[in-house]
């Protein structure tokens, strides 16, 4: 079983921007801009765009996904050779 380069990346700054949003709710900011309005407009916007990415994006980490996907990728070759 092996789990996409994507799906890691996506899921890895999807973790990071909950995260930061969320120390960033308690005060702690880990984004070192010293205005405080592009700090937030910064995480809101991280934040907001990998979650849509993460979730627009077919994110398989089961064995049975990864084939169905492989399995697809496989359909469409076909589809594109004229087969």
């Amino acid at each position: 079983m092996k789990i996409s380069k994507g799906t890691i990346i996506r899921t890895v700054c999807l973790l990071l921007a909950l995260i930061n949003i969320t120390l960033e709710t308690f005060g702690k900011r880990i984004i070192p801009i010293s205005d405080e309005q592009v700090s937030e407009v910064i995480s809101v916007i991280f934040t907001i765009v990998t979650s849509l990415t993460a979730a627009w994006k077919n994110n398989s980490f089961t064995e049975e996904a990864i084939k169905a996907d492989e399995y697809l990728r496989e359909l469409k070759e076909g589809a594109d050779n004229g087969d």
